[in-house]
């Protein structure tokens, strides 16, 4: 190697050293868009009462989120990462496999998939198997599995209105889709025989459009194209409960009661995880992840309460605060 090339490694080798041990002060935050209101909630009031700078966060999706974050260690990369799902073992082990191996998970409150309208239509009752043979790529037809036919809800029951069938709902790298996939989708597909097996797939003729990681453009889709439905987390709902309406699903009203009781057919777990590689360069994550779990956020009466976050109970509060307080570090049978 000559020696320009060697003082130009050398060089780089130094720089990429020195940005691993440059500590940082503020919060380098991706992930969950459903998770995001609540994230940012706790974000404002860390940057308004502590003498830290408010926290970075980047509404990325779960997936994506999950990729950044178990890219490596470093402080170009992630702190914490939001999810409205669990992490999953496939990421638990890419994180591993690029040097990640010390995640606290912690579990901030419960949510449910709405799925709703614009208010200026009637509401308009509905099960997962109906929504599962309007969402589907394939469909049962006289016993056989042909490409999803319906194009008006009243297609595929006599008692749904004759309106056609525009669902917008999040991408494959969101949480809530996945959580979609798992509780509607592969839910219903249970009902039909011709499967053999849990299927989740959707289809791609307009019938259901991507409405990005975003949940307020779906939010805004709806009230411009009021004969579509939307897919996202209760909590955008509840905040748009002036021009929007959410359907019951299975006979279930989408509800607070609802969703913490798990009668809700469509409710899901929501959490962040934090790489505590970064506790030497980034301690002030710690300040944060202690506030976002505090009493006065997710207690009893907590403020993220009424921003649509369904709380945790007292003794699950309570083992939260405990493992963060421990820095309780993920193991892969964790998610198994």
């Amino acid at each position: 190697m000559n020696r320009i090339l060697k003082t130009t490694v050398l060089a780089a080798a130094v720089m990429s050293v020195a940005g691993v041990a440059q500590a940082r002060d503020q919060i380098n935050i991706v992930g969950s868009s459903t998770v995001y209101p609540f994230s940012s909630f706790v974000a404002e009031e860390f940057g308004a009462t502590t003498n830290n700078p408010t926290p970075v966060i980047e509404s990325t999706g779960s997936g994506g989120g999950m990729r950044l974050f178990c890219n490596g260690v470093g402080t170009g990369t992630p702190d914490v990462t939001n999810s409205s799902r669990r992490m999953k073992v496939s990421e638990f082990e890419r994180c591993v496999e690029n040097g990640v191996t010390d995640i606290t998970e912690v579990y901030i409150g419960s949510d449910g998939i709405a799925f709703a309208q614009s208010n200026e239509n009637e509401p308009m009752p509905v099960t997962r198997e109906q929504i599962f043979l309007a969402a589907a790529d394939m469909v049962p037809v006289d016993g056989e599995l042909v490409k999803n036919p319906y194009t008006n809800w009243n297609q595929i029951d006599a008692s749904l209105p004759d309106r056609e069938i525009v669902i917008v709902g999040p991408p494959t790298t969101s949480g809530t889709r996945d959580s979609f996939d798992e509780l509607v989708m592969e839910a219903a597909s249970e009902s039909f025989p011709e499967y053999g097996e849990a299927y989740s797939d959707i289809r791609t003729d307009g019938g259901w459009v991507d409405g990005g990681e975003n949940d307020n453009l779906i939010v805004q889709r709806l009230t411009q194209d009021t004969t579509a439905f939307g897919v996202f987390g209760y909590s955008f709902l509840e905040e748009n409960d002036n021009v929007l309406i959410g359907s019951s699903i299975d006979g279930v009203d989408p509800t607070p009661e609802t969703i913490a009781s798990d009668e809700y057919p469509v409710a899901r777990t929501m959490f962040f995880y934090i790489k505590n590689q970064h506790a030497d360069e980034v301690p002030v994550m710690y300040e944060y992840a202690e506030m976002f779990v505090s009493d006065m956020m997710i207690g009893e009466g907590g403020l993220l309460k009424d921003i649509g976050l369904i709380l945790p109970t007292a003794d699950a509060l309570e083992q939260v605060q405990s493992d963060l307080a421990d820095r309780k570090q993920l193991a892969k049978e964790d998610l198994e």
